[in-house]
């Protein structure tokens, strides 16, 4: 992702902040099945990319701290407060998050959801995750994704292979994983177009023109979307 990428990134997400409650209905879904995966009930957490709070919302247990970061100002103004949240402004993948912002932190768990798969250099997240915890548990979408829209269009997806994704996890982190498929069903398929654009999903990403817009509206087979989430919770490996 270049820099370029990183403003259109930034800029839809904060665009589309206010609608993101209401259309971040897969998100939502998956947020609260990586919380159930997480145990023993961990009191210092750091989130990645923690959009407008879902998973804060879903903490059923008492937390010391709780921080979270995410590149979008606006999705950082929704996120709920109190004195126990440190809310931060920042892109996850910037070195001065990890050397000077969170120096000397130290977390019970990082968590992230559905927010690695815009990474333009996921193993050096995933390297910076293991310098601040032993733990972490993440769900990512990946390149299962609107399968049927990406094969129709030709174009090449930018979301992660699931496997290359378990495979740089492995590196550092004794894991467990799974991979689940849902469908969001739709009456018509400009429902569907309006979805991807408002929840996010899409990360900002035209890769369409109008003319393949307007093709795939008309012709897309389905009645419902695709999507491939894979969970990873982990420990840190001792070497």
């Amino acid at each position: 992702m270049q820099k370029e990428d990183i403003k259109s990134f930034e800029k839809e997400f904060s665009k589309n902040a206010k609608n993101y409650s209401r259309y971040n209905i897969v998100q939502k879904k998956v947020a609260k099945k990586l919380i159930s995966k997480i145990k023993n009930n961990p009191k210092n957490i750091l989130d990645l990319g923690c959009g407008s709070g879902e998973l804060y919302k879903l903490i059923d247990w008492n937390i010391e701290k709780f921080t979270a970061v995410d590149i979008s100002e606006k999705m950082c103004a929704i996120h709920p407060k109190n004195n126990r949240i440190k809310v931060i402004n920042a892109d996850y993948e910037d070195e001065i998050l990890y050397r000077h912002i969170l120096k000397n932190e130290n977390f019970d768990l990082i968590i992230s959801s559905s927010s690695l798969q815009w990474c333009r250099d996921i193993e050096k997240v995933v390297k910076n995750i293991s310098n601040f915890s032993k733990k972490c548990a993440v769900s990512i979408f990946c390149d299962g994704t609107f399968k049927t829209i990406y094969d129709i269009s030709t174009l090449k997806t930018f979301l992660p292979n699931s496997k290359k994704v378990i495979k740089i996890f492995q590196k550092y982190f004794d894991i467990k994983y799974e991979i689940e498929n849902y469908k969001l069903y739709f009456e018509d398929n400009f429902s569907k177009f309006r979805y991807i654009k408002r929840s996010g999903v899409s990360g900002g990403k035209r890769q369409l023109s109008y003319t393949q817009t307007k093709y795939l509206i008309e012709n897309y087979p389905l009645d419902y979307l695709e999507f491939e989430i894979l969970y990873i919770t982990g420990d840190l490996k001792c070497f």
